[in-house]
């Protein structure tokens, strides 16, 4: 956290439950979230969030790459299934904004996924790019209700998804499209939070495009922040590299408006001053009574039971 520059870094993880968890036993190993959704239960969904947040805070993570609010419309779905709250927009709705609410009341920036919406996808982003063959209006009323929920939470990320909304624009995924996150994310929902793309080295991108281009066209739609995580192996530093040199040359060559840029920047750094606060490493004795405590067990038990 203390880099000695103007912005921090993030310290971020993607921590879910279930088959989406970085950090395993002796943390708190949680159920997927589909558990959590059968509950209908708020209260339970809030218990939960506070004490993923209350672990994640302990050793220093400041962002979650959760909640997921894809509605799972599509038992084919291969990619998100148990992962969702539920195949109802009311549902995941009601327990994706409790669950937003609770990591940011303990200061760890939330970030709702995947816009705008991966739940109704027969095929894997990781491998190809799903088609979204839904009408404005079906997305509107479904897809959209719980990011809607989220901006009004006050969520601080949303994630794109690597998927191709045929009705809104035929050739460029979700993630690379100004139609899809600039006039309908941020302009028509009125998110003004960081818009942050999903890991560019997804086959859904990298079959189309290289990460350069992935980089400059992510930003030119309205991204303010991008993911490059290896794509499932290990992260390669050089191609990070080419995709900062791409952005650079882009702003140099007027291909990519410096203000788009700017205001990239700019959203970020109200992010982390929304968030990043001073933080000391806790005592051993901290720890213990935090990570996989005890209480944290019983409520991931609590909810196994409608597993």
């Amino acid at each position: 956290r203390n880099l000695g520059v103007e912005l921090p870094a993030w310290v971020g993880i993607d921590q879910e439950g279930g088959r989406v968890a970085r950090l395993r036993s002796p943390f708190t190993e949680w159920p997927p979230m589909a558990v959590l959704g059968r509950s209908d239960d708020p209260a339970l969904a809030r218990k939960f969030a506070a004490a993923l947040a209350a672990e994640l805070a302990a050793v220093g993570i400041s962002l979650d790459y959760a909640p997921v609010l894809d509605i799972h419309t599509n038992p084919k779905n291969p990619v998100i299934g148990d992962r969702a709250l539920g195949e109802k927009p009311e549902t995941v709705s009601k327990l994706g904004r409790v669950i937003i609410e609770e990591l940011q009341r303990a200061g760890v920036a939330a970030c709702g996924k995947h816009f705008p919406g991966h739940g109704d996808t027969a095929t894997d982003s990781h491998l190809e790019l799903p088609i979204v063959e839904h009408a404005p209006d079906r997305l509107r009323a479904i897809e959209f209700a719980p990011f809607k929920a989220a901006i009004d939470a006050r969520v601080a990320f949303i994630m794109t998804a690597h998927v191709l909304v045929v009705s809104i624009d035929e050739e460029r995924p979700a993630t690379l499209s100004p139609k899809i996150v600039q006039r309908i994310l941020r302009e028509e929902l009125g998110f003004t939070g960081v818009i942050v793309s999903d890991d560019l080295e997804m086959k859904a991108i990298t079959n189309a495009y290289s990460p350069g281009e992935a980089a400059v066209e992510a930003i030119a739609a309205g991204c303010d922040a991008l993911l490059m995580c290896g794509g499932g192996g290990p992260v390669d530093i050089e191609l990070q590299g080419k995709a900062l040199e791409a952005l650079i040359h882009a702003v140099e060559d007027e291909r990519l408006p410096l203000k788009r840029v700017e205001a990239a920047l700019e959203r970020n750094r109200q992010a982390k001053e929304r968030f990043l606060r001073e933080w000391r490493p806790p005592t051993a004795a901290q720890l213990r009574t935090i990570i996989g405590s005890e209480q944290h067990r019983a409520i991931a038990e609590q909810m196994s039971e409608f597993a």
